[in-house]
């Protein structure tokens, strides 16, 4: 069955089972290989993309719930890096292995569009599911403020 979404931008449509997850889609199927694999549970937040701007752990969203709606992955934020959170996790020196940093990444633009300026404890609250074995919560917090303070960072928030 083929579904149709906007990923990134540009107009999708794939035929794959309905019921599979859109991880797997944007993975295997669309070849959009930053949005990581983490746990499969939405416990970790590695997954996380945005649908019509919200967060969302894509490992349990099925492809036919995305049908028609706007889907934002981290290649979607910018084609060169240069979306102010991207910008301001460079800054902070944020990434450690690397691995939950797209996740975490599109956790805090969707934080952004909805709180411009977030306190200690929205950001707390907002990053919660995302999980960084690293332990780069303190340089996440910072980074987040950071790109706050950027001028861009609104008009850009997916």
């Amino acid at each position: 069955m083929a579904t149709t979404f906007i990923l990134n931008g540009k107009s999708q449509t794939v035929d794959v089972s309905p019921d599979m997850p859109l991880l797997w889609v944007l993975r295997d199927t669309l070849n959009m290989t930053g949005t990581k694999f983490g746990c499969g549970m939405a416990l970790c937040g590695a997954c996380t993309v945005h649908i019509n701007g919200e967060a969302t752990r894509s490992c349990i969203t099925t492809v036919s719930s995305v049908a028609g709606k706007k889907v934002t992955t981290i290649e979607g934020l910018s084609a060169d890096g240069t979306h102010p959170v991207q910008q301001a996790w460079i800054a902070e020196d944020v990434p450690q292995c690397g691995y939950c940093q797209s996740g975490q990444i599109m956790s805090a633009v969707a934080l952004l569009s909805k709180k411009p300026k977030p306190t200690d404890a929205d950001i707390d609250d907002a990053m919660s599911g995302n999980i960084c074995r690293c332990g780069t919560y303190q340089r996440i917090r910072k980074a987040i403020h950071r790109a706050a303070s950027t001028p861009a960072t609104k008009a850009k928030s997916a």
